[in-house]
């Protein structure tokens, strides 16, 4: 009998925005210079991931241009799905849709496609339940049920989007609980966001058989892999995530990797007017609770079935990092003598980097800072109400 193969491990960030395609806008809240072509280059030559999740792949103009660069040749469909930039680079066409809860809040989920003709009749279905279908993120006038078979039936995968955050996360405002807004089991995965972490949400039982993921959530290139997974697969395809998501025939996530939640915009429960922190009893300033937003973490903590988290033996660990941009003093041009001298920002994740080999790229000092900060040793004001957390110096 043949040894088994060696499984490889990858790092993935599955939700990417794409502020513009075609000219046209696509996420508003997105940077102009967030092309599809700039953020394949970017997540590839200078974060150093292996697997990028376009999910506004199936806005019309992001769509278009997907099929332009399969006919010019720099994407290729794989035989077991997705598409492979410059045989490098797998890439994953999604949507972001909105749909209205049972309080009538709203949630985000994510619709995942295995080849561009899915993609291209997932965009026809949604142009019967969305007004406009070449901007992301856009409310489909339709049930969660119907989201699910849609999606399901095309061979797509269907995650909960940045569940506890206050705006348009399903657990953050919407549901107390998932099976409130939408049947569990037709759930792949979910996505945690920026103000949460495992420890976290491993408080909450409901959702502890679900896979977590870490993504960015990027609107904007320096923001990409800010949060990623480091993946254990056989190769790079849509069917090995599949088997990824479902913890099949050793597929897993070896490592979430995310900022600290505190480093998060939406952590601590504050007045979003005139900045104050709220909640337990307090009153800001402003005499109302009118612009007080409810902060990740006490959300969680009025949600939670545990004091403490209880993690299932499978659960990876979550590596807590700083992004490079994020370090006091680290500019443009430090910046890139790092992903120069290193190979990409990952890389610095990836190897065990020794101080002096950091200080010879950017200084005694920096370098100094910098590897500490890489090390874990890093405080940080607390991030809320849409303003995210500082690192302290």
């Amino acid at each position: 009998m043949a040894p088994e193969r060696p499984m490889k491990t990858y790092f993935a960030d599955f939700h990417i925005h794409v502020g513009r395609a075609k000219d046209r806008p696509v996420k508003i809240a997105a940077g102009k210079n967030l092309t599809l072509t700039n953020l394949l280059e970017h997540s590839q030559k200078v974060k150093g991931l292996d697997i990028v999740g376009v999910i506004d792949g199936v806005c019309d103009p992001v769509l278009a241009e997907l099929d332009e660069l399969v006919a010019a040749g720099e994407l290729a469909e794989l035989p077991e799905g997705g598409l492979l930039y410059r045989d490098r680079l797998l890439v994953i066409a999604g949507a972001e849709v909105e749909l209205k809860g049972p309080k009538g809040r709203a949630a985000h989920f994510g619709c995942w496609f295995p080849n561009l003709a899915a993609a291209h009749d997932f965009n026809a279905w949604l142009k019967t339940v969305q007004k406009n279908t070449s901007l992301s993120s856009q409310l489909a006038r339709t049930s969660p049920f119907a989201l699910s078979q849609e999606t399901h039936e095309r061979g797509g995968l269907l995650v909960i989007h940045h569940a506890f955050t206050p705006f348009k996360g399903i657990l953050g405002a919407a549901v107390d609980r998932v099976s409130d807004f939408i049947d569990l089991g037709a759930i792949d995965a979910l996505e945690l966001g920026l103000s949460a972490d495992t420890s976290m949400a491993d408080r909450i039982e409901q959702i502890q058989p679900f896979t977590y993921l870490s993504n960015s959530d990027a609107h904007g290139l320096d923001t990409i892999a800010r949060e990623c997974n480091r993946v254990r697969l056989d190769h790079v395809s849509f069917a090995e995530v599949r088997r990824l998501l479902a913890r099949q025939d050793g597929r897993k996530i070896v490592e979430n990797i995310g900022l600290h939640p505190v480093h998060g915009k939406y952590y601590q429960t504050r007045c979003r007017r005139c900045g104050e922190i709220a909640g337990d009893g307090r009153v800001c300033s402003c005499g109302t609770d009118r612009n007080v937003v409810t902060g990740v973490s006490d959300r969680i903590d009025a949600l939670a079935d545990f004091d403490e988290p209880q993690h299932p033996e499978w659960r990876p660990p979550y590596r807590h990092i700083v992004p490079l941009l994020d370090i006091p003093g680290v500019g443009p041009k430090a910046y890139r003598s790092l992903v120069d001298a290193f190979g990409s920002e990952l890389a610095l994740l990836r190897e065990h980097v020794a101080k002096q080999d950091v200080q010879q790229v950017v200084g005694a000092a920096l370098g100094e800072r910098v590897f500490q900060t890489l090390q874990g040793h890093v405080s940080f004001a607390v991030g809320g109400a849409g303003t995210y957390g500082k690192v302290l110096v």
